[in-house]
């Protein structure tokens, strides 16, 4: 398991009165251990070194936790697919493919942040700031497919929403099952890379976005 935000390299735990950075910590351990339904408030706790009593300071319970975790990794989630994105450079396409290169190499490299985002199972709606940066990460991709969808006839443009949601889930599913850095990863012929770059290709090219047919804005 990796933290982006983490340079110790030693045991996570309580010091220097960071409690709040010791229980995230503490929640990503035992995510990448036991999975995000795999512990409870008082592990959590123990992890970071402190009372079971001490992690309500900073948590109304272990949803609470949970969201902060998952909130921090849309956040970085975020960045990365906006790096990948870069404007639109060097041509929308090929940075379109970027953005899913980056949702895998997230889904890897960050298997404890990608399973607070997506399989804790906590309400979006339960905390703003976790509503607030998963949207925006899906509004990477929107402004990405909404410039794609600018390349067609104005008569043949697709939604940009729909576009997003159907490579958003098709990324999501490919780096579930195929991109997991443990045991419950499926085996294929190809890499997970190999088989999104596939799988958005031929979507792109069912709405005359790939292969040089683009019409152009008219």
């Amino acid at each position: 398991m990796r933290w982006s935000d983490d340079s110790s390299g030693g045991r996570r735990g309580y010091h220097h009165g960071n409690l709040r950075e010791a229980l995230i910590r503490a929640a990503l351990d035992l995510i990448g251990q036991k999975g995000p339904a795999g512990f409870t408030f008082a592990d959590a706790a123990r992890m970071a070194g402190v009372s079971s009593a001490a992690p309500y300071r900073h948590f109304r319970d272990r949803d609470a936790l949970l969201a902060d975790v998952a909130r921090r990794g849309f956040e970085l989630f975020t960045t990365a697919l906006d790096r990948a994105w870069n404007d639109g450079r060097p041509e929308p396409l090929r940075a379109f493919e970027n953005i899913g290169r980056a949702f895998l190499d997230f889904a890897r490299k960050e298997p404890a942040y990608y399973a607070a985002m997506f399989e804790a199972g906590v309400a979006l709606e339960s905390d703003p700031g976790l509503r607030q940066a998963a949207d925006d990460a899906f509004a990477v991709l929107r402004k990405a497919s909404e410039t794609l969808c600018a390349l067609l006839p104005r008569d043949s443009r697709p939604p940009a929403l729909m576009m997003s949601l159907h490579v958003w889930a098709l990324s999501h599913g490919i780096a579930s099952l195929f991109a997991r850095p443990d045991a419950g990863r499926r085996k294929l012929p190809m890499s997970a890379d190999e088989l999104l770059e596939a799988g958005v290709l031929v979507y792109l090219r069912g709405l005359g976005l790939a292969g040089g047919t683009t019409g152009g804005s008219r």
